[in-house]
């Protein structure tokens, strides 16, 4: 079975620390991400260890003393390794990329809770993540060490993708794509083999191009090589198609900027897109910031729904309406209830209707 993100959270607060938790899925999924984001959220300090880049278990252990006291060998401290006393979640990521003699030092770390005879704190966790699939190098691992884990076959949804990236401020024109697009969010069925240098895209990396065109509000042709070094050719070529086909107003410039503005680009939209726009308004409200104006976004939210009222856009009406009526976006309807009672109350006669 197949886990969700929503599900691996669920796992993650009802399994006991003292299991060891092992998420199997492709490369560049986020897991390293979400769990940060997930126990930061609680307090709890997470360290990541890239096992696949340590050459010898003195990466991992630290390096041999002579101990002046005892006269015999110890090991310093490594540089992760708490001394507050304080719980810590251990994340070894590329479990299955380590060396034979790394995972022979795993072996105890996960079952005895020690490295080189030290005790991580109380309620400490530990976490792996493994690639599977014939395009990875990897190491066999040994049964052994395979049944101290708990495992589970990770593989967030685009719906567990679009709702982040609305959060982490994913550039809209990305998160738009994706939702239109979902089968380019972690590459595509004609993906090349892992012989070739040809990019395809997947979740670090429209992060990573997400940085950069945050920073033009419009594309041009330069704009194109360094996007194919990111997602790729075929990605490049029909993300810019779809920036160029849809002329919809981006749901940041019609809820933060000057609703005026955006009026000549409403009256040329078709159907289609104005499904497109409320599903994107509504994306944006349930994960707008803390530093929005939230007055600002309520006037121009209100004004929206008056366009679509004077042009007699019903069709549009229902499926906002249908939209607050959906699990998908429980702080947008809060929002809609207390900051656009006018919205609210228009919207509960149209269902009623």
């Amino acid at each position: 079975m197949t886990i969700n993100t929503e599900q691996l959270f669920f796992i993650l607060e009802n399994t006991p620390a003292e299991q060891n938790i092992m998420l199997v899925g492709k490369h560049g999924i986020g897991q390293s991400r979400i769990l940060e984001d997930f126990y930061s959220s609680k307090g709890c300090k997470v360290v990541t260890l890239f096992l696949g880049q340590m050459s010898d278990p003195g990466d991992l252990i630290g390096l041999p003393e002579k101990n002046e006291e005892s006269g015999k060998t110890d090991f310093m401290l490594p540089y992760w390794f708490p001394t507050d006393g304080k719980p810590i979640v251990l994340f070894l990521d590329e479990l299955n990329r380590a060396r034979p003699e790394v995972l022979q030092t795993i072996m105890d770390l996960t079952l005895n809770r020690k490295l080189a005879g030290k005790s991580l704190p109380a309620e400490s966790r530990i976490i792996s993540a493994v690639n599977n699939g014939n395009e990875y190098q990897l190491t066999d691992l040994d049964p052994a060490l395979v049944s101290r884990f708990n495992i589970y076959e990770f593989a967030p949804t685009v719906t567990d993708w679009i709702s982040w990236a609305g959060h982490a401020g994913i550039d809209s024109r990305i998160i738009d794509f994706i939702d239109n697009n979902p089968e380019y969010l972690d590459g595509n069925e004609d993906a090349p083999d892992s012989g070739s240098f040809e990019r395809t895209p997947d979740r670090r990396s429209w992060e990573r191009a997400s940085n950069i065109l945050k920073k033009f509000p419009e594309l041009s042709e330069l704009h194109k090589p360094i996007l194919t070094g990111i997602i790729g050719n075929k990605t490049t070529a029909l993300f810019y198609k779809f920036i160029l086909e849809h002329k919809t107003p981006s749901a940041q410039e019609l809820l933060c900027g000057n609703f005026p503005d955006v009026i000549p680009k409403l009256e040329k939209l078709s159907i289609p897109d104005f499904t497109f726009l409320n599903s994107s308004l509504f994306r944006f409200i349930e994960c707008k910031n803390r530093d929005d104006d939230n007055q600002k976004i309520a006037r121009n939210l209100i004004a929206y729904f008056d366009f679509l009222e004077g042009h007699s856009l019903k069709e549009i009406e229902a499926h906002f309406a249908s939209l607050c009526s959906a699990d998908d976006y429980p702080e947008t309807l809060v929002f809609i209830a207390e900051d656009c009672f006018e919205i609210y109350r228009r919207i509960m006669k149209l269902i009623q209707d």
